[in-house]
């Protein structure tokens, strides 16, 4: 999901769309993505924006476990909204350290 600076939501793809079928799916292009946000997520959310500042974090719904990963986009150095990427996950996956 992409949104412009103030929160409006330029882009969904169709995993997006699917996964907030029951918020309104594609009809929430052009809709607040903070209005699908109650407190105190909103205000986190809110926060993140003004600061443009990067979070991460990982959730489980309906026996899924999603990574979550919120951060500033910007075109030409210039900040332009927020994207909120989230990737289903195993619950046990392999961690390696690479030197």
């Amino acid at each position: 999901m992409v949104s412009d600076t103030q929160g409006v939501i330029l882009f969904m793809n169709d995993k997006a769309i699917e996964g907030h079928k029951a918020d309104g799916g594609k009809d929430l292009l052009g809709k607040n993505m903070l209005d699908c946000h109650p407190q105190p997520a909103r205000g986190n959310l809110e926060k993140l924006m003004q600061t443009q500042s990067t979070n991460i974090y990982t959730i489980e719904k309906n026996g899924i476990k999603k990574l979550v990963y919120q951060c500033p986009w910007f075109e030409t150095g210039q900040y332009r909204g927020y994207i909120e990427q989230v990737l289903e996950i195993p619950f046990e996956m392999p961690h390696f350290i690479r030197a």
